[in-house]
């Protein structure tokens, strides 16, 4: 269920930031009865934000196979990363 709040209340900012932290959902401010401000907690904001890069990904991933891109195969991939990691950690050494 989704938190709704008036805007008055953003004067209680210590109970608002304990609501954020504890449902870990956004908290939608209504100004004049229409939705006017999305609050949420930090952990919960780079949540959404990692979810929207991987998403960002495979719409240009998909677009790119749309407009004629040839895709490569999974496994051809991860070998060729593999390799990078391999050749990267033995320099580490």
């Amino acid at each position: 269920m989704p938190l709704i709040m008036p805007i008055k209340d953003l004067r209680n900012t210590t109970e608002i930031s304990n609501i954020a932290h504890k449902q870990q959902e956004p908290i939608f401010i209504t100004k004049n009865g229409y939705s006017d401000l999305v609050i949420m907690s930090s952990e919960l904001y780079d949540k959404f934000a990692r979810i929207n890069r991987i998403d960002q990904a495979l719409y240009e991933s998909e677009s790119e196979i749309e407009n004629g891109a040839e895709a490569t195969d999974a496994e051809v991939v991860f070998a060729e990363l593999e390799k990078k990691v391999f050749s990267r950690m033995q320099f580490i050494k």
